[in-house]
């Protein structure tokens, strides 16, 4: 029994507190993000305090951008609101450099932690030390609904140019009878619509900095790159767009609305389950778009859980991340909600089980974008920093959440394509000024 957390229980929560002592639990406050695999997370939950009957967890799900902005402000002010964080590539090893982070070493050996797949284990480490564990892996590719593409009497390639998603776009964009012909991020945020614009950039030879770290937010190729977006959103998209996130647009997919989606793997397996999808037996899938170069076009992610430091329940919030990344859960959700709806891209262990593979057809397709994107080699032209879909400095927050919004009011026409590049720009350099003379 953790005294201090329940005394602080007591103290804030009224009846709540009541509950805890008379029970003698621990209670873990997990923050999260409102995506489908978490929810899966929060249901099975329950089998877990019914084997830790001394651990009690308290869920907070909040939507992807509310959830950044608490929990950052919670771990940068030492806060303590949270025993575990739901936390990404970003922020793991830069908030682990910082001390903020309990460091995940002494694993059990049971949890196998070499079966972790060593690009997801690094990209959730800083000087090689793990800071966190990996939920669900991730990269992008495009999902296409097959029975519109044969209405239409076209067919999507193993490997599609964004010129092509225009062209595909064009073909089977029906308003009139609610279907459109792409769905996108529109959402402002870095981890919304940016984290597909920087694939897009990218692509299109673009990079947020040059080799002395000056911005290049209004290059021809950004130019090129979200003026080309903002045309194929306007023209083939649905309405309301630029509310649209990752979940939005999976509802939008899922209930047969868009014919064409590019978004993160890890939604594959939601779209193919008849519990949540309209289109399951229409769904296909291909790799991320590219245009000049395939360098960063497909991004890399993983969810993971963290313990903050300034947590009164680190020992049982780390009891809980171990059940909730380890291989038995894995095999539980796949027992519970069937197998293409595991959390995917974290151990090699799950691409090895017949079971898996044999109902996720997109299980290859993610292995293999998920080891073509590389952090250390996502662009063109060469640059200082890594990170395919970010930039791994701190910084990098607040810039990419100020582009995104710059973007997303263009793509509203509140302003033009040049008025949003250059105010990002100019936003970009006096945060970078520090960097460069």
């Amino acid at each position: 029994m953790n005294i201090k957390n329940t005394l602080a229980g007591c103290i804030a929560t009224g009846m709540l507190a009541i509950s805890t002592v008379s029970s003698g639990a621990t209670t873990v406050t997990v923050g999260t993000v409102n995506n489908g695999d978490m929810i899966i997370m929060q249901r099975l939950s329950a089998e877990f305090e019914k084997q830790h009957p001394d651990i009690k967890l308290d869920w907070v799900i909040l939507e992807e951008n509310v959830l950044r902005q608490r929990l950052t402000t919670d771990i940068a002010t030492n806060g303590g609101q949270f025993d575990v964080m739901t936390i990404g590539m970003y922020e793991a090893p830069i908030w682990g450099k910082l001390g903020w982070l309990e460091t995940m070493d002494n694993l059990p050996e049971d949890y196998d932690i070499q079966d972790v797949i060593p690009s997801v284990r690094d990209g959730l480490s800083a000087n090689g030390t793990l800071y966190a564990l990996p939920f669900y892996g991730e990269s992008s590719m495009t999902f296409y609904n097959k029975d519109l593409f044969s209405k239409a009497g076209i067919s999507m390639p193993e490997q599609p140019t964004w010129q092509q998603m225009s062209e595909f776009a064009s073909k089977t964009h029906d308003p009139e009878n609610g279907i459109y012909g792409m769905c996108l991020r529109g959402k402002p945020g870095w981890g919304e619509n940016m984290a597909l614009l920087s694939t897009m950039v990218n692509t299109y030879g673009g990079r947020w900095f040059d080799e002395e770290w000056k911005p290049e937010i209004n290059s021809p190729q950004w130019k090129e790159a979200i003026g080309f977006y903002i045309d194929l959103m306007s023209n083939y998209g649905p309405p309301g767009v630029s509310s649209n996130g990752f979940n939005e647009n999976q509802a939008l997919f899922s209930s047969g609305k868009c014919a064409i989606w590019v978004d993160a793997t890890s939604a594959a397996g939601r779209l193919l389950n008849p519990k949540e999808s309209q289109v399951g037996d229409s769904v296909g899938f291909a790799s991320a778009p590219v245009a000049v170069t395939p360098k960063g076009s497909g991004w890399l992610w993983a969810w993971a859980l963290a313990i903050p430091t300034s947590s009164d329940a680190k020992e049982a919030a780390k009891e809980f991340m171990l059940w909730a990344t380890s291989k038995s859960y894995i095999e539980l959700v796949g027992e519970s909600d069937g197998w293409a709806s595991v959390p995917p891209g974290t151990r090699a262990s799950t691409y090895d089980n017949p079971k898996y593979v044999q109902q996720a057809p997109f299980a290859a397709l993610t292995t293999q974008a998920m080891q073509n994107a590389d952090p250390t080699d996502s662009t063109l032209e060469p640059v200082p920093y890594t990170g395919v879909q970010f930039v791994a400095i701190p910084e990098f927050q607040s810039i990419g959440t100020q582009v995104g919004k710059m973007i997303s009011g263009a793509l509203s026409k509140q302003m033009t394509l040049d008025e949003a590049l250059d105010s990002s720009q100019k936003i970009a350099e006096r945060e970078m000024k520090r960097y460069y003379k």
